[in-house]
């Protein structure tokens, strides 16, 4: 893609004809820069609107820069704009401006990821040095945008709001992809040492008896920030079967000095198997910065509130996410789909530029009374472009049926 790129061959795409419908994107991350992206193609006018300061959501602000180059990004955030996209960024849509948004337009996509951190609340949990995740890899990947990708001088950069492992004794807690980020980012500061707890125990190598094929292998694995981390302290970082219990400030600072942990176990307790903490197995990790990184909940709080009219709420589902069903993707508010984690809960980047594809594929055929767009297919209408403009009436495009696909 990178040639394609400087040769010339990918070029802005602005579709032949404008239906003349408008459709508002909350949130320009992967679900909804897909979305947007299949709309415009469609037709309609897309906006995007986006509360930080830059366009591409997690992208751009979420995956450090060793992982996903910021440029890329931008290039193709640039492509969209350019293919008739409207992106608007440092817009903060919430109750008091969301009714006017979805009057301007014929539907609207909620496409805000799911930003609220899962916390520890444990003793000391206000004490200095204690952060999420997602604002720890945020300092440094804006500080890296803004400064032709290098922190030539860290101290400087420390002044300026980053939050720094420099020489400090660093632990992680959880092990998703997340906390490895952190581990990665943790070791480009340069941090004195590094360790991870995982609550789990350790995977096995090879799949288990209660894991079979197809089902996604549980097994141990190495990502790039392990083997970095295990390269430059000699053996592996993280430690499994473990609980934290409390955040130590032992010199009365108020700045983390340890975690308080203790080891786990199962135990058969009415014939199931419970994990129950192991007596006798505390332990003090000293620390001078703890990074949580225990997954996200739903989308932010200000956002759970939207409404059209006094009577018209959007209805959450029990973990806070927006409540909206897969394949068709409208939420209880007429005209107002949601796609991506805010629906689905915390998962992957390809999992929400699947549901923003296919969302908008179920928005087109909200506006027009069918689509030409990829998504689920539902009885005979097949999912690709008509080519037989006889079938277009009355401005309404009508679907491929099976007696069409050549």
């Amino acid at each position: 893609i990178n040639r394609a790129f400087e040769e010339g061959w990918v070029v802005p795409t602005p579709p032949s004809k404008r239906t003349g419908k408008r459709v508002a994107i909350v949130g320009s991350g992967p679900a909804g820069l897909a979305a947007a992206d299949q709309l415009n193609k469609a037709g309609h006018q897309v906006t995007v609107y986006e509360r930080d300061d830059t366009i591409g959501g997690i992208l751009t602000y979420g995956i450090p820069t060793m992982k996903l180059s910021k440029k890329a990004v931008e290039r193709r955030v640039n492509l969209l704009a350019d293919s008739g996209i409207n992106f608007y960024a440092n817009f903060n849509v919430n109750d008091s401006n969301f009714a006017s948004i979805r009057t301007s337009n014929d539907a609207v996509l909620l496409a805000v990821g799911a930003t609220e951190h899962n916390d520890l609340n444990l003793p000391g949990r206000k004490l200095k040095g204690i952060h999420f995740a997602m604002p720890f890899l945020n300092s440094t990947i804006k500080l890296l945008m803004n400064s032709e990708n290098t922190i030539e001088d860290i101290e400087a950069a420390e002044k300026m709001g980053l939050i720094s492992a420099r020489n400090k004794r660093v632990i992680v807690i959880g092990g998703g992809d997340t906390a490895a980020d952190c581990i990665g980012t943790a070791l480009r500061h340069g941090c004195k040492s590094l360790t991870t707890f995982e609550i789990l125990p350790k995977p096995p190598d090879t799949r288990s008896e209660n894991n079979p094929w197809p089902e996604w292998p549980r097994i141990f694995r190495v990502e790039y920030a392990h083997g970095e981390a295990q390269k430059k302290f000699g053996s592996d970082v993280r430690k499994y079967f473990i609980s934290p219990q409390e955040f130590a400030c032992d010199d009365g600072s108020g700045n983390i000095t340890g975690v308080r942990t203790v080891r786990m176990r199962w135990d058969k307790i009415e014939g199931n198997y419970h994990m129950v903490r192991d007596t006798g197995t505390d332990e003090l990790w000293e620390a001078d910065l703890v990074l949580l990184a225990i997954g996200f909940t739903g989308p932010d709080e200000s956002l759970k509130n939207l409404r059209l009219e006094e009577d018209e709420k959007l209805i959450l589902n029990s973990n806070g996410t927006f409540k909206a069903s897969y394949g068709n993707f409208m939420t209880s508010l007429p005209g107002v789909f949601s796609a991506g984690d805010c629906r689905r809960g915390q998962s992957l980047v390809v999992w929400a530029i699947n549901e923003g594809r296919i969302a908008a594929a179920e928005i087109d055929k909200y506006l027009m009374q069918a689509t030409f767009l990829p998504g689920v297919a539902q009885g005979k209408a097949m999912c690709h472009p008509i080519t037989d403009k006889s079938k277009q009436k009355g401005g309404r495009r009508l679907p491929v049926t099976q007696e069409d696909d050549v």
